[in-house]
């Protein structure tokens, strides 16, 4: 079975695990865009996740303008659609929150963090592939939580009764991935997904994987607006954070 095939039905079992689970208020309504924008999605994984990678960039669950619309982790529209050449129908999830639309490709709001983000990765690999060729950016979790009034609310914030079965689910979806794809380098981007990758592999880390190199993880500054250091330049942040890790040798 090819790779991504591998990583969609390892999704599939992710995805049945998490429709067992229960969140109660203040969440109302919960996204699973791995069902609802799963042609897109399944699109990033054929097209780029064919082959092991050195790097598997881990971010915490999709936001309501990314992954959320797009199916693709940070998937701001404009650099989906435009730089990595992805897109394609979009269903409406079920149950769909009235201020919180899923418009697909035609959202016209900005994903700011993956603006950021895949903007930092367009400037430095003009071509998408080339970037693929060794990496690729992951969710730890799938899942988009919002409350009645439509805010955001984000995995870490979820009670302990609810974080416990999520998280065990997502830990054993991280290692699925860890497995099939091999990587040198887990890197967290931001805090939460750091701790998670941490917990998630603390028995693999040191293992050898891709080329014969044992796993190490990472961690690279969140690109969230949310962050007054990632709202003061943070691709340069972010390249001095990869350098100084070793993750990569990053050009200026």
């Amino acid at each position: 079975m090819p790779l991504p095939d591998k990583l969609l039905a390892a999704e599939g079992r992710l995805c049945r695990a998490l429709s067992e689970l229960v969140f109660a208020a203040p969440v109302s309504h919960v996204y699973n865009p791995l069902r609802y924008a799963r042609r897109p999605h399944a699109q990033y994984l054929r097209r780029f996740a064919a082959t092991p990678k050195r790097v598997i960039y881990l971010g915490m669950n999709p936001g309501p303008y990314g992954m959320a619309q797009t199916g693709v982790p940070f998937g701001e529209v404009s650099l989906v659609r435009g730089w990595m050449d992805i897109t394609g129908p979009v269903e409406r999830p079920v149950g769909e929150h009235p201020k919180r639309p899923v418009l697909g490709f035609e959202c016209p709001r900005r994903e700011v963090s993956g603006a950021r983000l895949w903007g930092a990765v367009r400037e430095r690999y003009p071509r998408a592939e080339d970037f693929f060729a060794h990496a690729l950016v992951a969710n730890y979790c799938p899942l988009v939580f919002l409350e009645a009034s439509g805010r955001n609310r984000t995995p870490d914030r979820l009670p302990a009764g609810e974080r416990t079965p999520l998280f065990d689910a997502c830990d054993q979806h991280l290692r699925r991935v860890v497995t099939l794809l091999a990587p040198e380098w887990v890197v967290g981007i931001g805090r939460f997904a750091t701790e998670r990758a941490q917990v998630a592999l603390a028995g693999r880390t040191g293992e050898t994987g891709r080329e014969g190199q044992p796993l190490r993880i990472g961690k690279v500054l969140h690109p969230s607006p949310a962050s007054p250091a990632a709202n003061q330049g943070w691709a340069g942040k972010a390249k001095d954070q990869l350098r100084a890790q070793g993750i990569c040798r990053v050009r200026h």
